[in-house]
């Protein structure tokens, strides 16, 4: 009989360094071995701090590339830039996606700002981003995704994130609106798999992340969308790792995408303009809750789920 595939699974905390709150939510759930991984917004408002608790308990990092939400960490960038509002800030998760429609965002522009957060994730950390991904999928949008592809090339930054959740549309508890979202997203991620690829990037076999977001998190949703995950795998997208291991020992890589913490207070946090209502709501509590559930602890050792980093992969 063959064997059951060990299941290699990255589980990332997001928007590391938006809130002091957020990020002693992130650690503690480290700490308890609920999470593996953490991706870091270097325009956060606390990402020095973020950088230096990474460092403390030894929490594999990555760059969570942010072209939506805050200020450009660019000088240049900060004022005049296709990339702002009249405010200052980014243009906002939909904003930017219009204005890309419009063909009004400058590509110099995105790769000069995608190059000054690597370095300022360089100059924070004192490495390289283990991976890069893109606050709220900006990495896999069109025009974007080339940049974004050559300058983890050009940085030695191998992995990345494909966000295709198999399983996803039978997701009947995700609001209209989110799910019209995530189809947008879907669609960009699978247009962007020929671009990484031809430039050497690679990413877990498996993504979950869209269905268990916020309220919808809970153990069963997510041993859920590892199941389906794992019977559908043959029918998704090109693997984005090889396999290397031996056939007696089969394995398959996943990454699950979370935002565990504390929710941010109301006049601390943010990219600069202040903590949004996703970061303040008590949602960030309850995925923190969930991932430390000991029944979820207790389902990934029953599959023989390793957590682990990108690095391990």
């Amino acid at each position: 009989m063959p064997l059951e595939p060990v299941i290699k699974l990255v589980v990332t905390g997001d928007d590391f360094g938006y809130c002091p709150r957020r990020d002693q939510g992130i650690v503690e759930c480290f700490r308890a071995g609920a999470l593996s991984n953490v991706s870091l917004l270097v325009n956060g408002s606390a990402a020095a701090g973020a950088a230096e608790l990474a460092q403390r308990y030894n929490i594999p990092i990555g760059l969570h590339a942010n072209l939506s939400e805050g200020r450009p960490v660019c000088p240049e960038l900060r004022q005049n830039s296709s990339l702002i509002s009249a405010r200052g800030v980014f243009l906002g998760k939909l904003g930017i996606r219009t204005a890309l429609e419009q063909g009004l965002l400058s590509m110099s522009e995105v790769r000069q700002e995608l190059c000054a957060q690597v370095n300022l994730f360089h100059e924070l950390t004192g490495q390289n981003p283990q991976h890069m991904d893109g606050h709220q999928h900006v990495h896999v949008l069109p025009r974007i995704r080339q940049v974004f592809a050559q300058i983890l090339r050009e940085h030695g930054i191998c992995y990345t994130r494909i966000p295709v959740e198999l399983g996803l549309h039978e997701c009947t508890w995700v609001q209209k609106e989110l799910m019209e979202f995530y189809k947008g997203v879907e669609e960009d991620a699978r247009n962007t798999v020929d671009v990484f690829k031809s430039h050497g990037i690679r990413w877990p076999d498996i993504y979950i992340g869209l269905s268990t977001m916020g309220r919808n998190m809970s153990t069963r949703n997510i041993q859920r969308a590892i199941d389906y995950s794992l019977l559908s795998l043959p029918a998704s997208l090109p693997p984005g790792l090889p396999r290397h291991s031996p056939p007696s020992t089969p394995s398959v890589s996943m990454e699950l995408m979370t935002h565990p913490g504390y929710p941010s207070l109301p006049t601390e946090g943010g990219c600069g303009e202040g903590p949004d209502d996703f970061s303040r709501s008590r949602e960030r509590l309850h995925e923190l809750e969930v991932l430390r559930d000991p029944s979820l602890q207790s389902y990934y050792k029953e599959h023989k789920v390793q957590l682990c980093a990108f690095r391990d992969l």
